[in-house]
């Protein structure tokens, strides 16, 4: 079904919104940029690094996960994150498992690899967090020379065991640990890396990538597998999830537990959001070029409009993204939106701090800023600030989030 059959205003932002040749925040280069013209809040003044309104300290008894060890750490709860745990979690074979059954991830890698074999024929590969080691498989297959299979995890022993169950064993091999850390034999020709995570951002190894293209990449011809992302945002109406699990929260059995309501509403929900939920037209934000972009391009501030098409409520703003094989000999693609076939990454829901009433054509504007934490940067410090001046309500708020 084609989303535009349903709200003919999907497509209007191509009309409306010429991209820059340039970002607008960094002239001198083409790695990120905003995909809305006008000015916009910072990054700084909506997500201060030391922010004020950190959760009060509540002694958490965490088991250090990263190193191992029985180590307690006493931890309050806005300093949790999945530092401890990360590149463990990855060892199990269920996470692998999931992300293989997903269809749309795995058969787009497998099509843009396969399909375009006189680009791989005897080029050297990297595959930069290769997991069960497929994405090398597929690049062996195709016909590269020499694969360099990099990962963290302890997913790599059967990886290896994977690979030579295969025969491929003579063209990959498997480096155990960090992207940062490992030397390679040589310069590659090819990077293939499913970096990303969800929100597009958390969890990912962009940083990884961008070490690896720095170091590693032939700097003339080499190739990046995907090469272009697009971050979205859209407003969707969902009272049914705000009162089961926020306004909840309001009356326990008559008690009032707003600090648990506060923590929960600084969570953003990753789900599947239905696609008769989405109220406005979507907002592409933010444009990733995987060749260009800087570390430090991923904290930025971006400006958004987003515009009814009915006469509703919006609850949250839904973010999700789109990943591109642009160099492919015929261009490949796949997305994460609501209207598209369901992946592993869903969307992230991010629930206002009230129901907006709006009406056709009322508009929704506002900042979507973001920054890695600062005690580790793959989990995602995210603020957007909105405002709504409509015929029902006149509102405007800063809101914070944690995506860990």
């Amino acid at each position: 079904l084609d989303p535009t059959s349903i709200f003919p205003f999907f497509h209007q932002w191509e009309k409306e919104v010429d991209l820059p040749s340039k970002p607008a925040e960094h002239p001198e280069t083409k790695m990120a940029y905003r995909l809305v013209e006008g000015d916009c809040e910072s990054v700084d003044s909506l997500l201060p690094i030391a922010p004020e309104d950190a959760a009060p300290a509540a002694q958490i008894m965490m088991m250090n996960g990263t190193s191992g060890s029985s180590d307690i750490k006493n931890v309050s709860v806005s300093e949790m994150t999945s530092s401890d745990y990360y590149f463990n979690s990855y060892a199990h074979f269920g996470i692998h498992e999931e992300m293989l059954k997903d269809q749309v991830r795995t058969q787009s890698y497998m099509n843009a690899i396969l399909h375009n074999a006189h680009l791989f024929k005897n080029k050297v590969v990297l595959d930069v967090g290769c997991g069960t080691g497929v994405l090398s498989m597929f690049a062996a297959k195709a016909g590269a020379a020499k694969v360099y299979a990099v990962e963290m995890s302890k997913i790599v022993e059967q990886a290896r065991e994977i690979i030579k169950d295969n025969g491929y064993a003579d063209v990959i091999t498997v480096f155990e640990g960090k992207m940062e850390e490992v030397e390679l034999p040589s310069k590659v020709d090819i990077i293939i890396s499913e970096w990303m995570g969800y929100f597009l951002f958390y969890e990912s190894m962009l940083d990884s990538v961008i070490y690896a293209r720095d170091k590693w990449l032939n700097k003339e011809k080499g190739l990046i597998f995907p090469d272009k992302c697009t971050l979205y945002l859209c407003g969707i109406e969902d009272a049914q999830y705000r009162n089961e699990k926020l306004d909840f929260w309001d009356n326990v059995y008559g008690f009032r537990m707003d600090s648990i309501k506060r923590i929960a509403a600084s969570e953003p929900l990753v789900d599947i959001v239905p696609r008769d939920q989405v109220t406005t037209m979507y907002q592409p934000v933010l444009e990733v070029d995987v060749h260009q972009v800087r570390k430090e391009d991923l904290v930025f501030a971006a400006p958004f409009r987003l515009q009814m098409v009915r006469a509703d409520f919006v609850h949250a703003i839904v973010a999700y993204f789109d990943v591109r094989f642009t160099r492919c000999h015929k261009p490949i693609s796949f997305d994460t939106s609501p209207y598209s076939q369901p992946t592993h990454w869903k969307q992230t829901v991010f629930y206002l701090d009230q129901p907006l009433p709006l009406q056709f054509q009322d508009v929704i504007e506002g900042t979507l800023a973001c920054r890695p934490n600062a005690r580790n940067h793959r989990d995602l410090d995210i603020a957007i600030s909105y405002k709504v001046n409509a015929e029902f309500i006149e509102a405007s708020n800063v809101l914070k989030y944690r995506l860990r």
